[in-house]
């Protein structure tokens, strides 16, 4: 069973930083493209950030050069450094990775970025 469990949001100021975490089992970590994900109320979920088993890193246009995404494949881990956090920031981000054709996401963490 494929499993994607995030950690590190929370709270924080304008300006500020966090750092997400995502942990997998179950699948060949090495070899999945990993992507972070965010949706906020009343909008629908969009891709923020991509790396692929190579390491090569996509990213949305309103995150570039604030946000780095990051893999781990000794310690199955795949992290999403945020910096410069602004209002518009804030949502659920999720953990994500289509495997074998089915599509796997984490439970999501808050994000919240008060002005």
């Amino acid at each position: 069973q494929v499993r994607l469990v995030e950690s590190g949001g929370g709270l924080v100021q304008a300006g500020g930083s966090l750092r997400l975490s995502c942990a997998g089992s179950g699948i060949n970590f090495k070899i999945a493209t990993m992507n972070w994900y965010r949706q906020a109320p009343g909008k629908q979920r969009d891709m923020v950030a991509s790396i692929g088993n190579d390491g090569t890193t996509t990213y949305i246009d309103s995150v570039k050069g604030r946000f780095t995404i990051s893999r781990n494949n000794a310690w199955n881990t795949v992290h999403l450094q945020m910096t410069n956090l602004q209002p518009d920031d804030t949502a659920v981000y999720y953990c994500h990775t289509r495997y074998y054709s089915n599509d796997w996401w984490g439970q999501g963490t808050q994000v919240t970025v008060s002005s």
